[in-house]
């Protein structure tokens, strides 16, 4: 998967996200997948470890762990569960921009509409967007730099083609079906059966998670259809896997 985006133009990784499985990894498993993806991939990719945490002490030692396996970044994240005030949901501009000027500071994931976006662009904030669905019109009309992607894991060409090359509202609308179907449920399900249906990821889900229902693993064939085989990261056939085909573990 990974020399699939490296040869789609894509720049960087997360690994861990707070939407992806990192939720789900101890921090051993946590900080070694981020060492691993920097040993084979860290000449060719910018490797951005979460290490964020509901803990600020959590936080820090992951992020100390996380540089002194070389990754390049770090993503961090407003406390998720223990609210802190005003920083208990959202994180709000007057915030932002009392960090803003720290050096470790390179920019910020917005996931909050095009108004953040535009009030961060014009104040010289670097910004990423947190939304593939909104992606296209957060980078050509509100100032977002580029995205961080989920659809990208699975169409690295047509993300970096909507982002970079024009203003493509034809491919932007084709993609719509994808966005959505990807968050039905919440991330990292729809993209995790993807893979499992694509065969780039064995059928094993970490509980609570579970994989989507048969109905939408057939969709799924059908926009693959519609968008191109050619254009995602695996072009052989895929199969709709019954729900025997996957393994539910309770405990790892």
């Amino acid at each position: 998967m990974i020399h699939t985006q490296i040869a789609n133009g894509v720049e960087g990784v997360v690994v861990g996200g707070t939407t992806s499985e990192g939720r789900l990894m101890t921090w051993d498993e946590h900080i070694m997948l981020i060492a691993r993806t920097i040993t084979f991939f860290g000449s060719s990719l910018k490797v951005i470890g979460c290490t964020g945490s509901n803990s600020t002490t959590e936080a820090i030692c992951a992020t100390e762990q996380g540089f002194a396996v070389a990754m390049d970044a770090f993503l961090q994240v407003n406390p998720y569960y223990g609210k802190t005030s005003m920083t208990g949901q959202d994180i709000p501009l007057p915030v932002i921009y009392s960090i803003a000027g720290n050096p470790n500071m390179v920019g910020v994931k917005e996931c909050s509409g095009i108004h953040r976006i535009q009030d961060y662009a014009a104040n010289g904030l670097a910004i990423w967007s947190g939304n593939d669905r909104d992606c296209h019109d957060d980078g050509w009309t509100s100032g977002a730099a580029e995205v961080i992607s989920v659809a990208a894991n699975l169409i690295p060409g047509l993300m970096h083609k909507l982002m970079f090359e024009n203003v493509n509202l034809s491919l932007n609308t084709k993609l719509m079906r994808l966005f959505d179907w990807l968050f039905v449920e919440p991330n990292p399900t729809g993209l995790n059966t993807a893979l499992a249906q694509h065969s780039i990821a064995r059928p094993i889900f970490r509980l609570p998670d579970v994989p989507l229902p048969i109905e939408k693993r057939t969709s799924f064939v059908q926009i693959v259809e519609e968008i191109g085989r050619l254009n995602f990261v695996v072009e052989k056939d895929m199969d709709v896997l019954e729900d025997d085909d996957f393994i539910l573990l309770p405990r790892y």
